[in-house]
């Protein structure tokens, strides 16, 4: 009873966050803030013949007292090695041959592709990291496809001999398989699958402004003229939208925005040397930052005294009237509106801390070019090759139009977002609008290990070695070992077969494809396998 009372009179979680802010105002705003003002590249300097300056950054020391914080937009550090400028994506690091200020626009080439081979080629796909501000734009940018070592089992699902260049990739290793380049326009999507009988595919962007009007005939394209696109590089723009309004805020005054390495706005820098709140002309009072600190003490005290007293007869009256969350089973219970909601939206709002990104339709098929290039078929639906607006590459499984309750979407949805291991495929987002269900990944350039296990031909490209097999059945099991043990809430698949194991571009296994798993507690040692399935 005793500890009943203690709940039910306690203040909730959010009266009692703004009351801790209000008290603790005072202290953050009083302080003499500053920071080292030389941090932030307000004069361009030069490297590698290219003009530096803010928003890019150099991170030479620590910004705010924390070397995870920095001065300009996140994902454009520069780096300045040997007399080159480079900048790191996801995917390594790319040589900096022009930035456009005017236009906020970044070139960048990979170096692989400036070592004076005939016919270069692309080793890895350009990919962003997550808190990237850059994107492909659509009016410059077009792509590469590389198609490296195929050895297809029919005449029927080859490309014509006439597309295949006649430069010579150092594959790595013997190989007797064709290789290809196209652009991305000129591939027959959606009803190719040469991807299943290479063993690289690669998107590389390029310039629309240095391709061949019409590369499929065009002799010099084919005898290695697609190297200098590759060697011209590719566009990114700074994508706007991403900044928030307190660092356009900031910039209006004449600061420059820090940022931490979550990509969260963190301070407006002043040229001076000066933290401004919340800009660099005036503090929340309206007063002027020049201001005397006695002056933000009173300012500050006085602030967090008036929140206080407005707080109290609302905590007051939230506890005489029963309006906290914490009831007493006596208590009449206001019917949540959820009820009369469908199952699957009822389920999501129940497990908001968990599911990641929401998508409409429309968004799904912006990023997948409205479905144009199918990765697979499952038996929940068809995957489908995207490019999120940062530039990550994803894949997109389309769930099949069902009349059911949708337990396998609820259950991918649920399941998946609770994990974080780097044997288990990452959901990045789902789409949920009427009918149309889709669940977004990160892409797996090396497909399913379907396309290994069952290769017939010994000397096929498709066939890994023991020791790398050896590996991915280590991966697996590490990926189970982690659903069974490493969540608090545990994850039991229910479906493990090679057509739901990824690889990535390195063959490290993934586990994939939760519409069958079942959740139980860790406490728990039994489970239903009423909904388990026999391998193929």
């Amino acid at each position: 009873m005793g500890l009943f009372l203690h709940r039910r009179l306690a203040p909730p979680p959010l009266l009692l966050a703004i009351l801790v802010a209000a008290s603790s105002h005072g202290a953050s705003s009083s302080g003499d803030d500053g920071y080292d003002a030389s941090m932030c590249v307000r004069q361009p300097y030069t490297c590698g013949g290219v003009s530096i300056k803010y928003p890019f950054y150099s991170r030479t020391g620590a910004l705010l007292g924390s070397a995870s914080s920095y001065c300009g937009y996140p994902g454009l550090e520069i780096q300045c090695e040997e007399g080159q400028a480079f900048l790191e994506l996801q995917s390594g690091n790319y040589t900096i041959s022009r930035i456009d200020y005017d236009d906020l626009t970044v070139r960048l080439v990979d170096p692989e592709v400036l070592d004076g081979r005939s016919c270069p080629r692309a080793d890895h796909n350009v990919t962003f990291r997550n808190v990237s501000w850059l994107y492909y734009p659509s009016t410059t940018v077009d792509y590469l496809l590389f198609f490296i070592n195929c050895n297809f089992l029919s005449d029927l699902s080859r490309p014509s001999s006439s597309n295949s260049t006649a430069c010579k990739f150092d594959v790595g290793q013997a190989s007797t398989g064709m290789s290809f380049v196209f652009l991305e326009q000129d591939v027959p999507y959606p009803n190719t699958n040469w991807w299943r009988w290479c063993r690289d595919v690669i998107e590389v962007p390029v310039l629309k402004s240095g391709l061949p009007s019409d590369p499929r005939n065009d002799p010099t394209w084919k005898n290695g003229g697609y190297g200098s696109s590759l060697r011209d590089g590719f566009q990114l723009a700074l994508n706007q939208s991403q900044k928030l309004q307190a660092c356009d805020q900031c910039e209006r005054s004449e600061g420059t925005c820090g940022h931490n390495q979550t990509g969260a706005f963190v301070a407006c820098l002043c040229s001076d040397g000066r933290i401004g709140h919340p800009n660099c002309t005036t503090d929340p009072s309206g007063i002027s930052n020049k201001g005397t600190l006695t002056g933000k003490v009173i300012i500050a005290s006085t602030a967090g005294l008036l929140s206080l007293c407005l707080l109290i007869p609302v905590v007051f009256l939230t506890c005489k009237y029963g309006l906290l969350p914490f009831k007493s089973k006596n208590e009449p219970r206001i019917e949540s509106k959820s009820k009369n909601e469908p199952r699957i939206e009822s389920f999501l709002q129940k497990n908001g801390n968990f599911h990641p990104k929401r998508y409409h339709y429309a968004d799904v098929k912006r990023m997948t070019k409205s479905f144009a290039v199918k990765l697979g078929q499952g038996g929940f639906g068809a995957v489908y090759k995207g490019n999120l607006s940062n530039g990550c590459q994803v894949a997109v499984k389309m769930l099949k139009d069902t009349k059911g309750d949708g337990e396998e979407f609820m259950n991918e949805v649920a399941s998946i977002s609770r994990t974080s291991h780097v044997n288990v495929v990452t959901l990045l987002g789902f789409c949920l609008e009427g009918s149309k269900r889709a669940l977004i990944y990160e892409y797996m350039p090396n497909g399913s290990l379907e396309r290994y296990a069952f290769s017939n031909n010994i000397n096929s490209e498709n066939t890994l070695s023991w020791e790398k097999l050896f590996d991915i059945t280590i991966g697996i099991a590490r990926g189970l070992e982690y659903l069974h043990r490493g969540c608090n809430t545990r994850i039991v698949h229910f479906d493990i077969k090679p057509h739901n194991i990824l690889l990535d571009q390195d063959f490290c296994p993934k586990v994939s494809d939760f519409g069958l798993a079942k959740l139980c507690l860790n406490k728990e040692s039994t489970i239903s396998i009423g909904g388990a399935r026999l391998l193929p």
